[in-house]
């Protein structure tokens, strides 16, 4: 498999692109797709049996189960860094190694159902508390140690609805390549 095709496999939708500057229309488009993302998720594989879902999206990905953990974990990790940016003085935030996390058990075999439900709880208490900031809040920022720069919580919103898209265009074109839609 050529470069560009691994490349496309990896970011189907593109890499984040930040609008500059981020428009108050902008941030309401991303909150309306992070509230919609688990029912989407979930109608997507919800239906998917264990071999379909222990398929890597592509060469030396992930599988779908590990990506619907994934999900659910590393949005985990966002609604806390937003918490911890709402309370504290722009935190460092702890980093977590996500590929590492990706391989234990949980994420490789226990049932979807488990992060789509995770996924669905913390996305519920995640935009209820993003649709309450104000302009003072969303410039609130933590900083990310594997960056070692500020990330403001209106372009935090942008990454994890970026990621949400990411994730979801991984999926379905693999279903897509398969036959399986």
């Amino acid at each position: 498999m050529d470069d560009q095709t691994l490349e496309k496999l990896r970011y189907p939708i593109g890499k984040f692109e930040l609008p500059n500057p981020i428009s108050e229309d902008q941030i309401v488009e991303w909150i309306k797709t992070l509230e919609a993302f688990p029912g989407k998720l979930e109608e997507l594989v919800i239906n998917l049996n264990d071999s379909q879902l222990d398929t890597p999206y592509r060469p030396g990905g992930w599988t779908i189960r590990q990506v619907v953990h994934h999900l659910a974990d590393s949005h985990t990790h966002s609604y806390i860094r937003f918490k911890w940016a709402l309370t504290e003085d722009c935190p460092v935030i702890k980093y977590y190694y996500e590929q590492r996390w990706a391989e234990l058990e949980d994420a490789k075999t226990s049932s979807i159902n488990l992060g789509l439900d995770l996924l669905r709880s913390i996305h519920n208490k995640l935009v209820y508390l993003l649709k309450s900031l104000s302009e003072a809040d969303l410039n609130k920022s933590f900083v990310h140690p594997e960056y070692n720069k500020e990330i403001p919580l209106k372009t935090n919103i942008g990454i994890y609805a970026w990621h949400c898209e990411h994730h979801y265009a991984h999926i379905k074109n693999l279903l897509n390549r398969k036959g399986w839609v």
